[in-house]
């Protein structure tokens, strides 16, 4: 009964942050609420039993990505008006295909996973320990869906480089 009256508190916790942080005025303030946000999700996941994704989650979320958002939210100068720019060398055609490209190959993998559906994997876990426990599932059920984030991952890496490489 404890841990249910936690759970059902912890939850709306994080749903009365995560309001905060899309209704909030003030990006500063938005982001302390991201903050917020995701040590209460930590807190949730240690009262779920899954003590290394709260830690992985309070030093990923919490601690980087947050003070990225700040950085950016410091940097960029808000009350600016936006730029009237259009840029020539825009392909638009070609990200519609390649955005058409990718929903085929996720709905592939959709498909995939249904007509071949996973067995029960917490039963026949060969390894004890939560992270343990994480580490075999992630490279072994879900490595295509880990590999598809890592290659997302890399793209919008490359994205941003070629965003921010300046024209000689």
């Amino acid at each position: 009964m404890g841990e249910a009256i936690a759970f059902y508190t912890l939850a709306a916790f994080v749903l009365g942050f995560a309001v905060l942080v899309v209704s909030t005025k003030d990006t500063v303030h938005s982001v302390l609420f991201l903050v917020l946000d995701f040590l209460f999700v930590a807190a949730l996941y240690v009262l779920l039993g899954a003590e290394f994704l709260a830690v992985i989650q309070v030093l990923v979320y919490a601690g980087g990505i947050v003070v990225l958002y700040l950085f950016v939210v410091m940097l960029v100068n808000l009350k600016r008006p936006p730029e009237a720019y259009q840029d020539p060398n825009r392909r638009a055609k070609v990200g519609l295909v390649l955005a058409a490209a990718l929903l085929v190959e996720l709905g592939a993998i959709t498909a995939f996973t249904y007509v071949r559906p996973t067995p029960p994997v917490a039963a026949a876990l060969p390894v004890q320990g939560n992270t343990e426990q994480v580490g075999w599932l992630l490279y072994t059920s879900y490595l295509i869906p880990f590999e598809i984030a890592s290659m997302l991952l890399l793209v919008a890496m490359i994205g941003a480089i070629v965003l921010a490489k300046r024209e000689l």
